[in-house]
């Protein structure tokens, strides 16, 4: 990882999620959305197994990473983490994300993220209890609430994520740590001041970014919200 990827991090992070992005196109579109002003590319990994869906792989990020600095914000949404975590870091991933309810050794998992020089990332679903991540909260560098049931983009917000939102935040300042806490799902104008009110420090974009015939626009406008906090 190129640790130097992270040093002008600002304190909200707008991560544009690629998988609303025209993969037709797929290096254009990076570029186009750093440009914009995006602080890190979010690359959602899919299986098939674990969500219902299945998309990119290490490949295609080994393909894409030379055409940027930022961060590439990888969320494995897959069984069998373990088995790829050092591919993904080989192929260009700077954070790495896993499910909760998908690791059976999470500690473990973890603590490996760290040792291949990437940030550590737990993910949680909305009906998962947030109970379920407090015992590794010391040990990651990131905490990502999802804010729709995973495996498609274009879905509607959940609005009790609001809550849920401020419940992390709480558990993550008990801890003393400087653990970001990050939030993916239905992520636009209309609520990311709520969610930024609510202790949310990332948030990840897709369609309410790919979707707008001005990147850089959209992004001005999210930033303009976040400002009013």
């Amino acid at each position: 990882m190129a640790e130097h990827r992270f040093s002008s991090e600002p304190t909200y992070v707008i991560a544009p999620s690629i998988l609303s992005a025209d993969f037709g196109r797929l290096g254009d579109e990076i570029r186009a959305v750093e440009k914009a002003g995006a602080d890190w590319i979010h690359v959602d990994v899919m299986d098939g197994h674990f969500v219902p869906n299945l998309t990119l792989g290490w490949p295609l990020i080994q393909s894409v990473r030379k055409v940027t600095e930022l961060p590439f914000d990888v969320h494995l949404m897959i069984e069998n983490a373990d088995r790829y975590l050092e591919d993904f870091q080989k192929a260009g991933a700077d954070v790495i994300t896993v499910h909760v309810e998908a690791c059976v050794h999470l500690h473990r998992t973890i603590h490996e993220i760290k040792r291949l020089g990437c940030r550590a990332g737990v993910s949680l679903n909305p009906a998962t209890p947030i109970e379920s991540v407090l015992p590794i909260l010391p040990d990651v560098d990131l905490v990502l609430l999802m804010s729709v049931n995973p495996g498609f983009g274009g879905q509607k917000f959940i609005e009790a994520s609001v809550a849920r939102a401020e419940r992390l935040r709480a558990e993550i300042e008990r801890t003393g740590k400087p653990v970001r806490l990050e939030i993916d799902g239905g992520v636009g104008v209309g609520n990311i001041a709520r969610l930024a009110r609510a202790g949310v420090r990332a948030f990840v974009a897709g369609n309410a970014i790919f979707s707008t015939p001005d990147y850089a626009a959209t992004i001005a406008a999210l930033r303009a919200e976040l400002a009013k906090v």
